[in-house]
């Protein structure tokens, strides 16, 4: 469920009446209103927003509730007997990590008091409204490099990380081409699914032997929504269970309309080329893994909107995620791997906030990129697809099981260390 924000309110006399009136216009009520709608657009999960404005309130001396959902905010003011409350209406929530540690930042210095409540409120329109610090093109070669990297990840050879980087780049184009219109937008996931599956099915009859599924995963993995499966999993295991609900059955929808868009995209190749021929791929040499562990974390960077210079704490955390994971599979089996890879990254994430006194979504974002499962759900429904019924439920429940080690080392790793920050 979620939490109530109850805290005493100081230096505002009278009873309900005029606190109602004191609140009307009040600019700390206006700075905690916009803070909290720029925090929620630029993805900060629910519990990780409460415990934001719990502290913010506190600061400010007001008395208040926070109730958020993935696509609104119900924020209130005063006393039960006389709220003000505001609803506000959010857009999906994106992913953009310099912004967030500016704000995050901002609240820090309004916390302590050394920014005023007016003032923050104004600079958090500047942060919202500020440009991205990078260009389209390098949006759209990040987009085929990550591709690119995920296929090696997925144990693909060159034929595959050619063909996945082909693909991503294709994806790239195509957000480019549909981010001028919104009804044009709600399309992207599924015509991106569409050319993911019609470009790698495609390819099996010209370039063989070839592994249509490693690259159609590959191809895909910065839509596949296993960061909002895993955020999903952690809100309702912290009590947000309306938020986290929702959440999760919208990575449901976006799963089905991937699995859609692929099935499409493999009938309509099947259809315009003859030869098509799937096979096993073929391995690369081990060392070429260091390679895609260094291009992925500088391609996230660039897709999450870090800053330049949090892209060595982000390859490091990568490093760290990884390194837990595979270490983790080794020893306890491939599905609670990830328990240990995300415990390693969460402790690596809340060091990072600690010691340079930044958000820990920061590196921990990218590096939980590398151990969702969302590859897994994608493979679950294309099972489902071909009414391989069995197979897609089993593939379904590791799913699970691996989201919910990777939502337990997460919150493991906040018992361990304790980042002091509330982002």
């Amino acid at each position: 469920m979620q939490r109530d924000i109850d805290i005493d309110l100081d230096g505002i006399p009278g009873g309900p009446e005029e606190l109602a009136a004191a609140t009307a216009y009040d600019p700390r009520v206006s700075f905690t209103i916009t803070l909290a709608r720029a925090l929620h657009r630029f993805g900060t999960p629910t519990h990780r927003l409460e415990e934001t404005m719990h502290r913010l309130f506190e600061r400010l001396g007001l008395i208040g509730s926070l109730f958020a959902i993935p696509t609104g905010i119900f924020a209130s003011f005063g006393p039960p007997e006389a709220h003000k409350t505001s609803l506000i209406r959010t857009s999906t929530p994106e992913t953009n990590l310099e912004k967030l540690s500016r704000l995050d930042e901002l609240a820090e210095e309004v916390i302590r008091g050394r920014v005023t409540a007016e003032e923050g409120a104004y600079r958090v329109e500047q942060i919202v409204a500020a440009p991205s610090r990078y260009p389209v093109l390098l949006d759209i070669i990040c987009y085929s490099i990550s591709s690119g990297a995920a296929a090696r990840f997925f144990g693909g050879g060159w034929r595959e990380i050619l063909c996945a980087a082909a693909i991503g780049l294709a994806i790239g184009c195509t957000a480019l081409m549909l981010r001028s219109s919104e009804n044009l937008r709600r399309l992207f996931e599924l015509a991106a699914a569409v050319l993911a599956g019609f470009i790698a099915t495609a390819a099996t009859a010209a370039v063989a032997p070839l592994s249509s599924y490693v690259t159609t995963l590959a191809g895909l993995i910065a839509l596949i929504p296993g960061l909002t499966l895993t955020t999903a999993m952690t809100e309702i295991a912290t009590g947000n269970l309306v938020s986290g609900t929702a959440r999760l059955t919208g990575a449901a929808l976006t799963f089905l309309e991937l699995g859609f868009g692929v099935a499409l995209g493999e009938r309509l190749a099947q259809a315009a080329v003859s030869g098509v021929h799937h096979a096993a791929p073929e391995p690369m040499v081990r060392w070429s893994i260091w390679i895609a562990l260094v291009a992925a974390p500088l391609a996230f960077t660039v897709l999450m909107r870090a800053r330049p210079r949090d892209v060595g704490w982000i390859m490091a955390a990568c490093a760290v995620g990884f390194g837990g994971a595979r270490f983790g599979t080794w020893l306890l089996g491939p599905e609670l791997g990830a328990f240990m890879g995300a415990c390693a990254l969460g402790i690596a994430g809340n060091l990072f906030a600690r010691v340079v006194k930044r958000p820990a979504a920061v590196p921990l974002l990218p590096g939980l990129i590398l151990l969702v499962p969302g590859s897994i759900g994608l493979g679950s429904l294309a099972k489902f697809i071909q009414r391989d019924v069995m197979s897609g439920v089993e593939a379904a429940f590791e799913v699970t099981i691996v989201a919910v080690g990777l939502v337990i080392g997460l919150l493991l790793a906040n018992v361990v260390v304790s980042p002091r920050r509330t982002l």
